[in-house]
C-alpha cells in the first residue's frame, strides 16, 4: 500500500486470522508507531475501528494509521516475546517505554587458584559464582569496599596479578594478603578467606562471625598472638559492619514494585532482595503515551523489565496491583527463567512491609520527578522568551573538550530534552591526529563525527551550545556554513568571564558575535550553566576512563614481537616496568628469551 493513501482497515480485517499473534501500525512515513499483541488478532485488532472509542490515546493512535501488518505466532507467550522485541527495535512513540533496559551489575568471584573479587556486567560466560544483581555499579562498588576491609582477597586484574614479584600498596594497606607473591599467605588460609567471602556475599554473616571467633580462640591457644589480633580486627570490623547493614529480612530471593502514577508521569521503585538482604533499590520513569491507563503502564514496564534478556527473574515478585494477564505472564516469565515464578499482592507481614516502602518511595520519587520537570520546563519557557523562539525548543546539545596537557583528548557532547538531561544520546568522542592542545582542531572533528550521519531531523538539536569563545564557536560556524539539511542549529558559545565564576558567563550568539545579556539570577542562565556544567563533567569523566585505561596499558604490549609469555619474563626479571624503563640495551637482552635485537628493538621503542 502507498503510505500516501489512506488506510482501508476493512479490507485489511476480512482477510485477518483469529489466531494469537504481534501486529505493527505505522503512520504515514512507513514509522512504526505501534506495537501489540493479542490471542486473538481480529478480535483485538478490530477493536481500535469502533465508530465509539472512549481512550484520547486510541482516537489519537487511529487517525495516524497509514498501514499495518501482522505476524502470527503459535502461542500467547511467543506473542509476548515478540512484542517486547518489536519494541525494543522500533521504540514505538504510542508505546509504554522502559528506558532503562541495561544489565544490572554482579559481584564476581573468579574460579582461580587464587579467586578474585571483581565487578561484572553483560554474560556470565566467565567461570566463577556471581552474587547479585545489584541496582547499580554504585552499590558493587560500595559492597567491594567493604569487602576489602573484611576478607584480604585479591581484586586486580589477572594480568596484574600474574607479572607481580613483590607485593603492591593494597598489601601494605592490609586490604589483600598478597597471594602474587610466593611465602605471604599459604594457599589453604587463602581459600578459607574465600569461603569466609561467599558466606557473607550469601548473607550468612552470623557463620562468617562464629568461624572467625573459632579461628581466633584456635590462634590463641597455639600462642600464635598476632594470628589472633587480625582475626580479632576482622570480627570487630565485620560487627562494624552488620550494625550498617542493609534492611534485613528472611526471604530468599524476591522483587517488590511500587508504583505512583500521575498527570501523564509514571514512577515504579523496586526493591531488590537476594539472600536476605535488600541490596538496594531504583526507581524508574517509563516514557508514557498520552492518556495511557495505569494498568497498561504497570504490566508494560513488568514485561519489558523482565524480558530484557539481561535481568535474573526472581523466584517472587511482589506488586502493587494485578495485572490483567497475570497468570499468562507468570507462565511466561517461569518458561524464561526455568523455575516456577510468582507474583503476590503483598498481604503478608513482611511482604506488605516490604511493598509499602516500595510504594512510599514511589510517591516521593514521583513528586521530586514532578518538581523537577516544572523548574526545567520554567526554564525552557524563559531561554524561548530571551533568544525569541517561535517554537518550544525541544532539543538542546552542548560540546567540551578536556585533555592533560594536550594528551589523550576526549570531546563530550550532552543532551538536553525538557525533561532535562537524555543521557541516553549522551556521546563521547576519543580525539586523535591532531596536534595536542589544539582545542579548535579536536571541537572541529568532534562536530564532524557527531554530525556527518544524521538523518532524523528530531536528533537536531534546536540550540547548541559551545563550551568556549569565539575560537571554538568559530569552528561550529565554519562546520554549519555547508551543512546539507534544512534544519540548522541556533549555535551560541558560552565564555568563562575574568574571574570564571558562575553568573558571569558570557553567551556569544553565532554569525553577529553578539553577546546575549542575562542577570547572574536568571532561570534561563542557569538553564544553561546546566547543560555547560554536565558536558564539563562527562568530558572530564571520559577523560579520566581514558587516560585510567592508557595508564593499565603496559608500554610493552604495543612493541612488535613482544608477547604475553616474553612480556611477563620482562616484567619479571626487571622488576616491573620502571625497572625496563631504566634498563640497558645489554640489560634487557641478558632477560631469558630476549635476544640483542629483539632487546634494541624495546630500547628504543620505549625512549625513542
Amino acid at each position: 500500500m502507498s503510505v500516501s493513501e489512506p488506510f482501508n482497515y476493512s479490507d485489511f480485517l476480512k482477510n485477518l486470522s483469529s489466531q494469537p499473534g504481534v501486529y505493527r501500525m505505522y503512520n504515514h512515513k512507513a514509522e512504526v508507531i505501534y506495537v501489540g499483541k493479542a490471542k486473538n488478532l481480529k478480535k483485538r485488532v478490530s477493536s481500535y475501528f469502533r465508530k465509539n472509542v472512549d481512550s484520547i490515546k486510541t482516537r489519537s493512535l487511529v487517525s495516524q494509521i497509514h498501514d499495518m501488518d501482522v505476524t502470527l505466532v503459535n502461542s500467547e507467550a511467543e506473542a509476548f516475546i515478540l512484542e517486547n522485541n518489536y519494541i525494543k527495535k522500533y521504540r514505538p512513540r504510542y508505546n509504554v517505554l522502559l528506558r532503562d533496559d541495561k544489565s544490572y551489575p554482579f559481584i564476581f568471584l573468579s574460579d582461580h587458584r587464587h579467586p578474585r573479587l571483581a565487578n561484572h556486567r553483560g554474560t556470565r560466560k566467565l567461570k566463577g559464582e556471581y552474587f547479585g544483581p545489584y541496582p547499580s555499579a554504585w552499590a558493587v562498588r560500595e559492597s567491594l569496599r567493604t569487602m576489602q576491609r573484611l576478607f584480604p582477597i585479591r581484586q586486580c586484574e589477572d594480568a596484574y596479578y600474574r607479572a607481580r614479584t613483590r607485593p603492591c600498596l593494597q598489601y601494605q594497606l592490609k586490604r589483600c594478603a598478597g597471594p602474587c607473591v610466593e611465602g605471604l599467605i599459604s594457599d589453604a588460609e587463602y581459600a578459607q578467606q574465600v569461603d569466609l567471602a561467599r558466606l557473607f556475599l550469601k548473607g550468612k554473616n552470623k557463620q562468617v562471625i562464629d568461624s572467625l571467633v573459632k579461628q581466633m580462640e584456635g590462634a590463641s591457644e597455639a600462642l600464635r598472638f598476632e594470628a589472633a589480633a587480625r582475626y580479632r580486627d576482622q570480627i570487630a570490623a565485620l560487627a562494624k559492619v552488620q550494625e550498617q547493614q542493609w534492611v534485613s529480612g528472611d526471604q530468599q530471593e524476591m522483587d517488590v514494585f511500587g508504583f505512583a502514577y500521575r498527570n501523564g508521569i509514571a514512577c515504579i521503585h523496586g526493591l531488590f532482595i537476594r539472600d536476605n538482604k535488600l541490596l538496594g533499590s531504583k526507581s524508574f520513569y517509563p516514557k508514557v503515551p498520552v492518556e495511557s491507563s495505569a494498568d497498561e503502564v504497570f504490566e508494560s514496564f513488568i514485561l519489558q523489565f523482565y524480558l530484557a534478556g539481561n535481568k535474573i527473574i526472581p523466584q517472587q515478585i511482589v506488586i502493587p496491583q494485578p495485572l490483567t494477564e497475570q497468570e499468562a505472564i507468570e507462565t511466561l516469565l517461569s518458561s524464561e527463567a526455568k523455575r516456577k515464578i510468582q507474583f503476590f499482592k503483598g498481604a503478608r507481614d513482611e511482604k506488605r512491609r516490604y511493598l509499602q516502602l516500595a510504594n512510599t518511595n514511589a510517591e516521593n520519587a514521583l513528586v521530586a520527578k514532578q518538581s523537577q520537570q516544572k523548574s526545567v520546563y520554567a526554564r525552557f519557557l524563559e531561554l524561548e522568551q530571551i533568544l525569541e523562539f517561535e517554537q518550544p525548543i525541544q532539543r538542546m546539545e552542548c560540546f567540551d573538550i578536556s585533555h592533560t596537557s594536550g594528551q589523550l583528548t576526549v570531546a563530550s557532547c550532552v543532551v538536553f530534552n525538557r525533561d532535562g538531561p537524555y543521557k541516553t544520546d549522551y556521546r563521547r568522542y576519543n580525539i586523535e591526529g591532531i596536534t595536542p592542545g589544539d582545542d579548535y582542531a579536536a571541537m572541529a572533528q568532534a562536530l564532524a563525527r557527531r554530525y556527518r550521519d544524521v538523518k532524523d531531523e528530531s536528533k537536531i538539536p534546536d540550540i547548541l551550545f559551545i563550551d568556549g569563545g569565539k575560537g571554538q564557536l568559530a569552528q561550529a560556524e565554519d562546520y554549519f556554513e555547508h551543512w546539507s539539511q534544512a534544519k540548522k542549529p541556533l549555535l551560541i558559545g558560552v565564555a568563562k568571564g575574568t574571574s570564571r565564576k558562575a553568573g558571569l558567563e558570557t553567551l556569544i550568539l553565532a554569525g553577529s558575535h553578539q553577546t546575549v545579556p542575562m542577570p547572574p539570577d536568571s532561570i534561563a542562565l542557569h538553564l544553561i550553566q546546566h547543560i555547560r556544567d554536565e558536558a564539563h563533567r562527562f568530558a572530564i569523566t571520559s577523560h579520566r576512563e581514558r587516560r585510567q585505561k592508557d595508564k593499565n596499558t603496559s608500554k610493552l604490549q604495543s612493541i612488535p614481537g613482544i608477547g604475553a609469555k616474553k612480556r611477563q619474563s620482562l616484567l619479571k626479571y626487571m622488576g616491573g616496568l620502571q625497572g625496563i624503563l631504566q634498563a640497558s640495551k645489554d640489560e634487557i637482552a641478558k632477560v631469558p628469551g630476549i635476544s640483542d635485537e629483539l632487546a634494541e628493538t624495546i630500547y628504543e621503542y620505549l625512549h625513542n
